[in-house]
This record gives structure tokens, C-alpha cells and sequence, in this order.
């Protein structure tokens, strides 16, 4: 089905922050499949856990005993603070389990259609469910109608906020993004996540915090919700979770953890074998090297090489990052630059219209920060000299 406007080019091989085309040309890889390959492409440990677990055993279902999904859930409750986990196989399916969560709880404190807060401009997937959660009208056109129990307030707006659930009884949870990614690489305030976290605790709502793009390093901590020293209610997480294999996460803590119980939820594929492997050299090559650490030193030294370079140009609005996790904000919409950039060898993405997304691996250096910073620059320059 024609659901992808695919660019013009089909890749055969990766390595580290690179890909090569079908005809041999080699690309800076500065999405790392959409904040998906955080370890760069076919990272020799990924690559041997496949290779090791795939001649043992894929799959069995989750009707039996799974000691590798029982160890990744433990090494991802140790590393985030929380209780427990469901695994699922995408950021969708995580987010479906949050919400389903949130509902449950509501229905647990007596109330007859729980509503679930989420932020304009979020995203949170394109199951019904998530579709409903998210902020954005544009993707939701011509899927209607969505599921009633969803209220959205502007982003980084506490005050709306606070009045819209001290007015209301049937909110249970707060959904929300630490950065808002699809919406535009979107930074709140520094105290947002802990004014939720307060409000909430207020209110005894779930806070429920989306770290599908945000999560495992990106932001310069495993997750995006510990610069603010807090503890969600639920966190979900994908995306660089298996570094290109198929796992979504949703863990819960506290008043969360004890909410679903058997045959509430499932997934058939959900935690296999196979994919707790990859996510489990994840984990480990994560905690025994400083890439955590040094994605906040390396998006700090892209933010400034755009920033020099692009102090003279009147049509950049603002750079924004948060680790390696960067927006450059336009006065115009900017789409034709993703193919531009591909001409360059270059792999980038434009989101909200105007705001340039970088997403680039944790495993990116110097040379190739130099290069994407300095390709880029050179692009946006020569696209409004035009």
C-alpha cells in the first residue's frame, strides 16, 4: 500500500553512523532510522546476540517461562526506577498498553469514562488508541471517529493544566513527551515534568511519560525523565530499545504496577527470545561505555557548530537540543532540504514544516559531527540564498 513517501534511494548495507546505496554511495546517517539505531548500524554485539540466540530458540509465546525477557525486564526496572514491565513489539503497541493502564486504574477509583490528558503536537502512534492520544489533527484525518477519552492542553502549559484538572473528576492520567519529537523537537520549561509530577500526586493521577524517542541515551540519560530526578507512573519505550529489532516496552511503578493483571493484556510476539537478546546487548554496551554521557557532549558540540555557522542567517528561528536529540527551527517550511541533503550524502528529516530534525546515533564522532554540521549549514544557506 502507498502509505510511505519514500525518498529516492534503497540501502543494502550499514556500519557504525553510515549507509550504503545499491549503487555503492555512502550516506551520513543523521536519523539513525528515526532515533532507532542509537549503536549505529550492525553493531557487532547486537549482531552476535542475534546470531547466538536465533540458533537456540525465537520463540515460544508468552504461555511459558521467558528467562531472557524476565532479565531484560530486570536490567530495565533497575536502570529506570520502575516495578515492572509489559513488552509489547512497537511504540504503538506500548503507548495502547499505557492507555489501557490508565482506564483501568480510573475504573478502579470508580470512575465511569476515565480521560486520559495528552499535549497538542504530540505524538504517540497510529493505532486507534495512540491516534487518539496524539496532538496532531493532521494525522488523524479521515479516521474518525476516535476513541472519546482524551482531553489536549498546549504543551509547557502548567496553568491550563492544573484548571483543567482541578474542573474535571473523570481525568485519571497525564500523557506526555519529555521532548516533543514529531511535534517539532519541542523543549518544555525545565520544572514541567516535575509540576506534572506534583500535580498528579495532587490529584492521584497516573503520570504516564512517552520515552519512545527520547529514551535509552538519547537525551544524555537512559531516559529523558531523570534530568528531572522524578518517577513516572508508566514510561514507554521502543524505538532504540533492540537497535532495529522489533520491541516495545511499557513499565509501570507504584499505584501502576498492580493494575493489569492475567488476561488483561498479551502479545503474541511480545518479548521473545529473539528480541530480548538484541535489547539486552543494548543495555549492556550502554552501561559499559560513556555513549550515555558523551550524547550530551556531542549534541552540545553540533548545537554550537550550527549555531556559529548559522548566527548570520535571519531565516533560522532557534536550534533546540536536548543531547542528541536537535531541532533547527525555520521561518519557512523546509521539506525540499530532505532531498537536498540526500544529494549530499546526507540523511536528515524535516518535521512540524519547518523545524530540521536530527536524530543522529550515539556512536557518531567528531569527523562525522564535523561533516553533518558543516554539509547542513551550507544547505540551509544556499536554500534561502535561492
Amino acid at each position: 500500500m502507498p502509505t510511505y513517501a519514500r525518498q529516492a534511494v534503497t540501502f543494502e548495507r550499514g556500519e557504525g553512523a553510515w549507509l550504503w546505496d545499491t549503487d555503492g554511495n555512502r550516506y551520513l546517517d543523521a536519523l539513525a532510522g528515526i532515533a532507532v539505531c542509537n549503536l549505529g548500524h550492525s553493531h557487532p554485539a547486537v549482531h552476535q546476540a542475534l546470531s547466538e540466540q536465533s540458533r537456540t530458540l525465537i520463540h515460544t509465546s508468552n504461555l511459558y517461562g521467558v528467562p531472557l525477557q524476565e532479565r531484560l525486564a530486570d536490567q530495565l526496572c533497575h536502570l529506570s526506577g520502575m516495578d515492572n514491565v509489559f513488552f509489547c513489539n512497537s511504540g504503538t503497541e506500548a503507548n495502547e498498553a499505557a492507555i489501557k493502564i490508565a482506564r483501568k486504574f480510573g475504573h478502579g477509583k470508580g470512575v465511569e469514562c476515565p480521560i486520559v490528558v495528552s499535549m497538542n503536537k504530540s505524538f504517540h502512534g497510529r493505532t486507534l488508541g495512540a491516534l487518539s492520544a496524539t496532538g496532531n489533527p493532521k494525522v488523524k484525518q479521515g479516521f474518525e471517529p476516535l476513541l472519546a477519552g482524551f482531553i489536549h492542553v498546549d504543551y509547557d502549559d502548567m496553568a491550563t493544566l492544573t484548571t483543567l484538572v482541578e474542573s474535571n473528576a473523570s481525568i485519571v492520567a497525564i500523557l506526555v513527551e519529555p521532548v516533543q519529537g514529531e511535534g517539532g523537537v519541542n523543549m518544555p520549561s525545565p520544572h514541567y515534568l516535575n509540576d506534572i509530577r506534583a500535580l498528579c500526586d495532587r490529584h492521584d493521577l497516573l503520570m504516564m511519560v512517552d520515552e519512545i524517542q527520547t529514551g535509552i541515551g538519547r537525551t544524555g540519560q537512559f531516559l529523558a525523565y531523570q534530568h528531572n530526578d522524578i518517577l513516572p507512573d508508566v514510561c514507554t519505550l521502543a524505538k532504540a530499545l533492540g537497535n532495529g529489532v522489533p520491541i516495545g516496552a511499557c513499565l509501570s511503578h507504584g499505584k501502576a504496577a498492580a493494575v493489569l493483571t492475567a488476561g488483561n493484556h498479551g502479545s503474541t510476539f511480545g518479548g521473545n527470545p529473539l528480541a530480548c537478546s538484541a535489547a539486552l546487548a543494548v543495555l549492556h554496551e550502554l552501561s559499559s561505555t560513556d555513549l550515555i554521557a558523551e550524547a550530551r557532549r556531542k549534541g552540545q558540540q553540533i548545537h554550537d557548530r550550527l549555531a556559529h555557522s548559522l548566527a548570520d542567517n535571519r531565516h533560522v528561528v532557534t536550534i533546540r537540543h536536548k543531547g542528541l536529540m536537535i531541532g533547527i527551527e525555520l521561518d519557512t517550511p523546509c521539506s525540499t532540504l530532505v532531498a537536498q541533503a540526500l544529494e549530499k550524502n546526507l540523511l536528515i528529516n524535516v518535521t512540524a514544516d519547518n523545524v530540521i530534525r536530527l536524530l543522529p546515533p550515539l556512536i557518531i564522532d567528531d569527523e562525522q559531527i564535523a561533516f553533518l554540521t558543516d554539509t547542513l549549514s551550507s544547505l540551509i544557506h544556499t536554500h534561502f540564498a535561492n
